[in-house]
Parts: structure tokens; sequence; C-alpha cells
């Protein structure tokens, strides 16, 4: 299904960074490490490169890890691309400064919760997770994202997932987006950033 999806002319979601990740680049730095959960075809993983980042992305689409790496080159920015399976990734213990999820919305909540235990054992003690995604009320908008409202995250959800983190920001709201075609128009969206305790 997602190389199907992929193999489309273009870039699905555009080849600009969700607008999420560039109001945070206060936690981007020179020799940092970084993980791009799901990337698809690269917009985010090429900008946290671009900030200085060593960028890992993980990725389960060929078609999309080709595209991901013609962006890169594009930009003139190295990104570390692994195919592999989200739900067989070994989210090695404390490997990255920044582990990064945007729209990741594609699993029902148990593996949901793996994913997240994953991302949370691979992030290091004072790192931070960056989550972005949809809420519920996105079913109304219907301008992108998945159509099973159990995929969908509520704050409470956030909250309880990542309770061993110190929540730094965990918002909803509704915004205007143009992110190719994809992603556009009016959307409910929720925000999270968290750190690791030390």
């Amino acid at each position: 299904m997602w190389d199907e999806r992929f193999a489309q002319p273009g870039y699905l979601f555009g080849k600009a960074p969700a607008d999420f990740l560039t109001r945070h680049t206060a936690h981007f730095a020179p020799g940092l490490t970084g993980l791009a959960v799901a990337d698809g075809e690269g917009r985010n993983s090429v900008f946290m490169a671009e900030h200085g980042v060593e960028t890992t992305a993980m990725e389960l689409s060929p078609v999309a890890i080709a595209k991901a790496e013609a962006l890169a080159d594009e930009r003139g920015v190295q990104v570390t691309h692994r195919e592999a399976d989200i739900l067989t990734w070994d989210w090695a213990p404390e490997a990255f400064d920044l582990v990064v999820g945007i729209f990741i919305q594609f699993m029902p909540p148990a593996e949901r919760a793996r994913v997240f235990a994953g991302m949370i054992r691979s992030v290091k003690p004072g790192g931070v997770i960056l989550l972005h995604g949809y809420t519920p009320k996105q079913l109304e908008f219907g301008t992108g994202g998945p159509r099973a409202v159990d995929n969908l995250y509520t704050e409470a959800l956030l909250r309880e997932e990542f309770a061993g983190l110190e929540l730094m920001e965990l918002t909803s709201y509704e915004a205007e987006i143009d992110e190719g075609p994809g992603h556009s128009g009016m959307s409910a969206l929720i925000d999270m950033v968290a750190r690791k305790p030390l």
C-alpha cells in the first residue's frame, strides 16, 4: 500500500518539513543524534540533518526511501536511511538524543503502545521525543490522516503513554496546513515534546 502511495508523481506530503518541526529547532544542534520514525519521503529527516543533527531515518517503503535519498542529495545533507518495519525495528536502548514521530498514526492501539515504548527506550536520558499528529476531531475535517478514531491521539492518551517523561509541551489545536496532497486544509492537530529524565 505504501509503495503504491509513494509511487505517485511528486512528494505526497511535500518537500518542506512539518510546521511542528520548524517550530522546535531549539532542540536541534550539530552533533546530536536523531531518529526520524516512519520518515516517508524524507522531508523531516532532511530538515533535521540541515540543522546538524546526525539523523537516521527509518522507513518501510523502498519507494519512499528512494525519494528521501534524492531529497537529501538535493539539499546537500547526509541522512542514514534504514529500510525497516516499525513493528520489528530494533529500538536500541538510549541510542538517540532526539526521537521524532510525525503523523505516524497508521497503527492500532496495541501496536502503537509497543512503538511508543520503543521510542522511550531509544531516547537518551535528557533527550527529547517530538511527536505530532491528529486528534479525533480530524475525522470531521477529513484533510488527511487515518479514518480510524482509535489511531488518533488525545492529550489524555499521550499523558498516559509517556507518563514517565517530563511533558514540556502538550497542545491540541486547529490549524490550516498545506503539506502536499496528503495533508491539506484545516486540521485538528496535537503536539507533544517530552524529555526523558536524567
